[in-house]
């Protein structure tokens, strides 16, 4: 029977470049992959026939010489695989793409892959741990200690789970080797030993004091430098402060995540603070010098006579200091104008007074001497 056109076969166009050949065969292998087709007998060869195609167009060689004469560009002389190369770099390859799939070595008969055992060191796994500061902490720059429950790294085994006096002895279930291998179909099947985890070696014993997990519970105290200007949501990666690593591993990393409580009185905005500062009404209505607090320190300013409630000043260099460039954001205060609730005496009559001064500046021909001016009069 005549063999269909590979690029076809892919399903993919003839200018098809390199990623789209390999994500049509992904698809092809597995959907044709007799594991998961064991009633279709036509699956095996749909599976082989895009295997095909692909170590032709997915070497530009081989794919130069189709393009040009077409199968017989590729012939190599009745082999049952049709040019499939299984010494290749490309059959190697290959490999590699089923096997992220199915997790095996070598198929259709092939040369087998080499075994190789995995390193027995691992590293520890990497820990979280959330810092609560307050704004004044994070304006300054701050040390603070905490304290850290997790899993070092057995002193007595050295991580590797084994009793010091027994030692390790080879893995009997794949000799010493990490992998077992087994007939999967037309398949020959690698696999990581469960047994030893691909080390190709068990404790002899298990370790006493870590009864052979390698790790052992401890309680640690660490004191962490915080920069100025942090902010919530912002990471610290201190390196090697997580769980202890096992068979000779590095230790994993911590992760200390910021959160920055509200503040009572200061918003923050990146690096700029905003202040809702309480003006009396008589101050508002004839300006004058205002202590404004600020993270370091009081400080003084100057706002205009008739000043309305909602009006902004900005402090230059009162805000946030950045964490990279030290660079200082700003401060803005937002005149909140405050109408007293409760008079005295004295303070109600000079509010009655000021009340017939509205009065005369909305009766028609009333001296036009302004609001501002009558204020000054009677609180100057």
């Amino acid at each position: 029977m005549a063999k269909r056109d590979y690029y076809e076969v892919l399903g993919v166009e003839r200018g098809a470049d390199a990623q789209e050949i390999k994500k049509a065969y992904r698809q092809l292998a597995l959907k044709y992959h007799p594991d998961r087709n064991t009633d279709d007998p036509q699956a095996e060869e749909k599976f082989k026939e895009a295997a095909e195609a692909y170590a032709v167009l997915a070497d530009p060689q081989k794919r130069s010489m189709y393009d040009r004469f077409g199968h017989a560009g590729v012939s190599t002389g009745g082999s049952p695989t049709g040019g499939f190369d299984f010494n290749s770099d490309i059959f190697s390859e290959f490999e590699d793409i089923i096997g992220d799939f199915f997790g095996f070595s070598s198929f259709f008969g092939g040369r087998p892959r080499g075994r190789r055992k995995r390193s027995a060191a691992r590293q520890g796994n990497d820990l979280r741990y959330v810092l609560e500061l307050t704004l004044e902490d994070a304006f300054e720059g701050v040390k603070r200690k905490i304290k850290l429950s997790r899993r070092d790294t057995c002193e007595k085994c050295g991580g590797n789970g084994a009793d010091p006096e027994s030692g390790m002895k080879t893995c009997p279930t794949c000799g010493g080797q990490g992998q077992v291998t087994y007939r999967q179909g037309f398949l020959t099947v690698s696999q990581d030993c469960r047994m030893c985890g691909g080390i190709g070696e068990i404790p002899a014993s298990s370790c006493k004091a870590c009864g052979g997990h390698g790790l052992v519970e401890a309680e640690r105290e660490l004191t962490i430098s915080i920069p100025a200007g942090v902010e919530t949501g912002q990471r610290l990666r201190i390196s090697r402060e997580g769980e202890g690593g096992v068979h000779g591993g590095p230790a994993g990393d911590l992760y200390v995540d910021i959160r920055i409580s509200e503040h009572n009185i200061f918003k923050r905005d990146g690096l700029n603070l905003v202040l809702e500062l309480p003006v009396s009404f008589s101050r508002a209505a004839l300006g004058g010098e205002l202590k404004v607090p600020t993270l370091d320190g009081d400080a003084k300013l100057k706002i205009p006579a008739g000043t309305q409630s909602g009006s902004s000043f900005r402090l230059k260099g009162k805000g946030m200091p950045g964490v990279d460039s030290g660079r200082k954001g700003d401060l803005y205060v937002i005149a909140s104008v405050k109408t007293p609730s409760k008079l005295s005496k004295s303070k109600r009559k000079l509010f009655e007074e000021l009340e017939l001064l509205d009065e005369e500046d909305y009766t028609p021909g009333a001296d036009k001497k302004s609001l501002l001016d009558r204020l000054r009069e009677i609180f100057g």
